[in-house]
């Protein structure tokens, strides 16, 4: 390289990253253990590196400096020097190009190669044998960024928590396959963004998309070596980035923007799947590409013995949440992604590594109270998934008030009752009602349990009624990944087929959980494609599949799966339109002004003797306010039950939903006759009666 054309002021410790303000960019990183920081400077298409110039000042543990020359578009990354000490958790290596942590974009692909590691792959030694060939050549680059848009008048749709349905989908698995979308934009984020796909959304009636990771991911290298890709990107790399994947060619930050309006227009809300409890770069035999090489004992928690990592994740390491600048990090990026973004919450992956004190888990963990206090955050939804593998880590109830959580024993308890388990009535009875027991306390809502039956971890709604047993042949691990205890029931054949009697019982099946999930008080969340049908062919751990198999069908769907989505959209708007399936606060046999009891099917109230008869499987959960009461009628027995119904206001009984006919009526479907009423086995009823 020439001498340098770019001489550095001094610049400022903040903002952190590579900040545009109009007249040139100041750089500033954070190393409180390098000796040196280089920062390099690429040609516009990040293949050569045309510059590199040490960063002159050292304030604070930051390193910065301000180039009146650099423009926005700019492609660059550091190189940091320091010792190379395994042993003391120093893994600095300055033949490796680094991310900065801060980069507001990436543009080019990471290419496996071994020079990618801060170590000789296959060396004796292992990784105490350095490597020093440069990695620049098979390395993304960060790009400076003008941040400024035109919001024009974003409105957020501030959705009440209480009246929030959920829609856990993926950028790709919604538009790759949309007939009316341009190859251009299937699968980015203007592909959601566009209109005839939002207005699928709409006509649904959900109020929210939660998107799987949208910020910066790379496809793992075994991944790679076997021709498949990380799609779920659970393993990010970038935390103020957007995945390049998701933007067109030559595409911005932009364009999530505009998806982001786009769905406010709707009336949707946006909440992105985060991942701040580990990092891409794997464990000690990871490569080094970012954190590990900008200051390795900084960014993540070590373990006794600082070679390696503290592991909560089973992803090789975990960020150090405990460190001020690692919060500091985490804080930063979250509130970008509300401020410049617009996004109005987060779902955190593995959220008990975000509330640890090493070993255990503390509700007034750092990170936790920092949310809590947060003038910002604080305002928005956070959702957190209350489990890691680490010890203590199972933590569902425990996250503190504003926060919800995904709710895996609601799950359980609902397939295994539909699936004609013994001794479910009890639990189905808790997560009809909220799981009081986990949650109803220091003045927790309903809505703090996140009640869902499928999620992108699992089986699919279809398969769950289709499959009694996994079939991950496709993920190259000889079945061997995903779990086995999917409390799924086949209903009689494994996978597709054309018996008729097989197929109706699986269609009532379905309608019975989503019935139950749309009626259960809570906040209930919807599997993107569960509404039409869409099937992973028994794959539980679809996370290397970018195919068909994760992607919607838009177009050929067949009368089955119109119906079903017409009966889901007609559930969401029967919710939507009483309020007593979505109370304020939990709802107890004495409670004021809305009152739960549990009847049996003679109509008699449930006594613990019922309660504790494993042979229960049928009941009914009545739910009176003044001027309407509410019937949701169960029957996952093997045969028909006759119920008997109580004293029904001034309208009769309406019946609402009738999972054996594939009836859901919000407005009511005539007047119910007041003596017992003979429900199929395996159905659910639902019905209401008005005062006027």
């Amino acid at each position: 390289m020439n001498k340098s054309e770019h001489l550095p002021q001094p610049g400022s410790q903040f903002p952190l990253g590579a900040h545009w303000d109009g007249s040139g960019v100041n750089f500033a990183l954070f190393s409180a253990n390098a000796t040196k920081v280089e920062l390099c400077l690429f040609d516009e298409k990040g293949r050569r590196e045309i510059d590199r110039i040490a960063l002159p000042e050292y304030t604070h543990e930051v390193w910065h400096g301000y180039f009146p020359r650099v423009r926005p578009g700019q492609r660059y990354g550091y190189r940091v020097h320091g010792p190379y000490a395994p042993e003391a958790g120093h893994r600095f290596n300055p033949a490796k190009l680094l991310l900065d942590p801060y980069a507001l974009a990436l543009k080019g692909n990471l290419r496996w190669h071994d020079a990618l590691f801060g170590y000789k792959i296959g060396h004796e030694k292992q990784d105490f044998a350095i490597d020093r060939r440069d990695s620049a050549f098979v390395m993304p680059k960060c790009v400076v960024v003008d941040p400024a848009h035109t919001w024009g008048g974003d409105i957020r749709p501030d959705v009440p928590w209480s009246q929030s349905v959920i829609y856990e989908a993926h950028v790709k698995g919604m538009t790759a396959r949309h007939p009316d979308l341009s190859e251009r934009i299937r699968g980015t984020f203007e592909g959601l963004a566009d209109p005839r796909v939002i207005d699928h959304l709409v006509k649904l009636g959900v109020t929210a998309v939660e998107l799987l990771p949208t910020q910066a991911f790379f496809d793992d290298r075994y991944l790679v070596e076997k021709g498949l890709t990380n799609f779920w990107g659970y393993n990010t790399l970038g935390f103020f980035a957007p995945a390049p994947r998701f933007l067109t060619d030559g595409g911005s930050i932009h364009e999530f923007k505009l998806m982001v309006r786009r769905l406010h227009e709707a009336g949707i809300e946006v909440i992105m799947d985060v991942v701040y409890n580990h990092t891409a770069e794997g464990n000690h035999l990871g490569p080094t590409l970012s954190f590990r090489g900008i200051d390795n004992a900084s960014y993540y928690t070590l373990a006794d013995d600082p070679r390696y990592y503290f592991d909560t994740t089973g992803c090789g390491n975990s960020l150090n949440l405990r460190h001020t600048r690692v919060l500091q990090m985490v804080m930063d990026s979250l509130r970008y992604w509300v401020e410049e973004c617009h996004v109005d919450g987060f779902r955190f992956d593995l959220a008990s590594t975000l509330g640890r004190e090493r070993d255990r888990f503390d509700m007034h963990a750092v990170f936790l109270e920092a949310t809590r206090q947060d003038p910002v955050l604080s305002r928005v939804k956070l959702i957190a998934e209350p489990w890691d593998t680490g010890p203590d880590g199972y933590q569902v109830g425990n996250f503190p008030p504003g926060w919800a959580e995904w709710n895996d024993r609601y799950r359980d308890t609902t397939r295994a009752f539909w699936k004609g388990d013994a001794g479910t009535a009890a639990d189905l009875a808790g997560g009809l009602l909220g799981s009081a027991d986990r949650f109803e306390k220091q003045g927790r809502r309903p809505w703090a349990s996140v009640n869902f039956v499928t999620a992108h971890d699992g089986f699919t709604l279809m398969d769950l009624v289709s499959y009694n047993d996994k079939h991950n042949e496709a993920n190259g691990e000889d079945n061997n990944d995903g779990h086995s205890h999917n409390l799924s029931w086949n209903c009689g054949a494994e996978g597709e087929t054309d018996d008729a009697a097989i197929i109706a019982l699986r269609d009532r099946q379905r309608r019975n959980i989503m019935t139950t999930l749309l009626m259960s008080q809570g906040l209930p969340m919807i599997l993107s494609g569960d509404e039409i049908g869409r099937s992973q062919g028994g794959n539980n751990n679809s996370y290397c599949q970018d195919s068909e198999m994760n992607w919607l069908q838009w177009e050929d769907l067949d009368e089955r799966q119109t119906s079903f989505r017409e009966f889901t959209s007609r559930l969401i708007e029967i919710r939507h339109a009483h309020p007593l399936l979505r109370a304020e606060r939990f709802l107890h046999a004495d409670g004021t002004p809305v009152r739960a009891r549990w009847r049996r099917p003679d109509g008699e109230e449930m006594q613990p003797e019922d309660w504790d008869n494993s042979e229960t499987r049928a009941l009914v959960l009545h739910l009176e306010r003044e001027g309407e009461t509410l019937l949701l009628m169960f029957n996952a027995a093997h045969e028909p039950v006759t119920f008997s119904l109580p004293e029904p206001l001034a309208s009769g009984w309406m019946l609402l939903v009738d999972t054996a006919e594939g009836l859901a009526a919000p407005h009511g479907a005539g007047v119910q006759q007041d003596g017992p009423v003979e429900m199929p086995e395996r159905s659910m009823r639902v019905m209401t009666s008005v005062a006027a």
